[in-house]
C-alpha cells in the first residue's frame, strides 16, 4: 500500500482534565493524535475513548475559560482542560487548545472542525 504524501498532524498533551457530562473522568489525562487517531487516556494510560480524527468534532466553547476545548468522539461529548504543565512549561493553556484544534482541523482536511 502506498504511503500518503502528507504527514498526519501530531499532538500530545499530558495533565489534561477530561470531563463527560459534568463528571471528571481524569484530572491528569492525556490527549494524543497519532496515525490519524485521537485518543483520550487516563493518567495511567487506560483508554477512555478513541476514534479516527476525521470523525472527531472539536471547538472552543465561547462560554468557558480559554484553556478548555470541547470534543465529540464517537457521539460522546467531552470537555478538555489543557492547562500548562507544571514545572515551567512555556506553553499556555490557550495555545495548547489552539494547537489541539488546529491538529483536528488539519486532519479533517482544513474544515471548521466544529
Amino acid at each position: 500500500m502506498a504511503e500518503p504524501d502528507f504527514k498526519e498532524p501530531e499532538f500530545n498533551a499530558t495533565g489534561v482534565r477530561i470531563e463527560r457530562s459534568l463528571r471528571s473522568l481524569t484530572r491528569a489525562g492525556q490527549v494524543k493524535i497519532k496515525d490519524g487517531r485521537l485518543e483520550l487516556l487516563t493518567s495511567y494510560g487506560r483508554e477512555i475513548d478513541s476514534a479516527p480524527v476525521d470523525s472527531v468534532r472539536a471547538d472552543r466553547p465561547w462560554f468557558a475559560s480559554r484553556d478548555r476545548a470541547r470534543a465529540r468522539v464517537n457521539g460522546t461529548r467531552y470537555v478538555l482542560t489543557l492547562s500548562p504543565e507544571e514545572g515551567g512549561a512555556e506553553e499556555s493553556g490557550t495555545s495548547a487548545v489552539q494547537r489541539f484544534l488546529e491538529a483536528v482541523r488539519s486532519a479533517r482536511g482544513g474544515g471548521t472542525g466544529g
